[in-house]
Formats: structure tokens, sequence, C-alpha cells
């Protein structure tokens, strides 16, 4: 790990997959990381392994789908990087997904980036610097099979980031 701190990254979804290589790489080169999830297993591991590798980890236990928690929870944090990662998909035909599978996707996959970028980005610009990430999916441009909501709740990214 790079010994000169070089600011905060908060990675959302940083407990596995992408979300935990990005917090991995961040870490390694010199960002202090504050990793969140709805995990706390797995976002320990993933702390207690940079750490051991000399790098600065907080884990930080959300559902971003609860505007209310992610308002608390980000409230005064300086962060310098944001990576908007998590995501959430159920994969079956439209017909056989239930209201809750709906709206959990929507509220993580859609409504969290407003929640979270909204708690963050007046701060970067308080600060006059800062950078947003978010990672999206091919899934948003090619829609597949059984994928009716997750498609378009990543077409909605897409646009989102490119706005």
């Amino acid at each position: 790990m790079t010994s000169a701190l070089r600011g905060t990254a908060l990675v959302t979804g940083a407990s596995r997959g992408i979300g935990r290589a990005v917090a991995t790489r961040l870490a390694r080169d010199g960002f202090s990381i504050i990793a969140a999830a709805r995990q706390r297993e797995e976002l320990d591991a993933l702390c207690a392994e940079l750490r051991a590798a000399g790098g600065d980890c907080t884990a930080l236990v959300l559902d971003l789908g609860d505007p209310a928690a992610v308002a608390t929870a980000l409230a005064g944090l300086e962060v310098d990087v944001l990576v908007n990662n998590a995501g959430v998909a159920v994969q079956k035909p439209f017909v056989d997904l239930t209201a809750d599978e709906w709206h959990r996707m929507v509220d993580v996959n859609v409504n969290a980036l407003f929640h979270v970028t909204r708690a963050l980005l007046p701060g970067m610009i308080a600060r006059g610097a800062g950078h947003v990430c978010t990672i999206g999916s091919i899934g948003g441009r090619s829609a597949f099979v059984g994928g009716s909501c997750y498609a378009a709740t990543k077409a909605f990214v897409t646009a989102w980031a490119e706005s």
C-alpha cells in the first residue's frame, strides 16, 4: 500500500465483486476506504485484508435502499471519491417478479444513486474537489430475457451518469 494518504474513498457494494476490487485498488493507491454494504462479515474481512496490507478501511454497514439510513450514515462525511457501485439483480420473467423484488432493485440501483450522491456531493463542491464514479452494466444497453427491471435500472444508471 502507498504510505501517503491521497484522501478518502467511499465505495458502495464493497463487500464483494467489483466493489471489493475497486476498494482494494483504491486502498493500494493510497486512499482511506469507507466500505459500504449490508454484509458486516464480508466488510470486516475486506477491511482486515486492507489493513494487513498497510491500508486504512472503515466498514459501514448500510442498506442503501433506506434513504433515512443513508442520510444518517453519511451526514458530515468528507469524501474525496465516491464510487456508486452497489446493485441488486433479480433475474426472472416479469410476470414472476414480486412487487418487493421490483422495488428493491429500483431502490438500490436507482434511488440510492440520488441519496448517496446528494449526501456527499455538496461537500465536494464546497471543497472544490472530488470525484464521483458510477458503475453500471451492459445490461442497461442490451436488454435480456428475465432482466426487465434490472436492465431498466441499469439504463437509468447510464443516463443519470451521462447527464
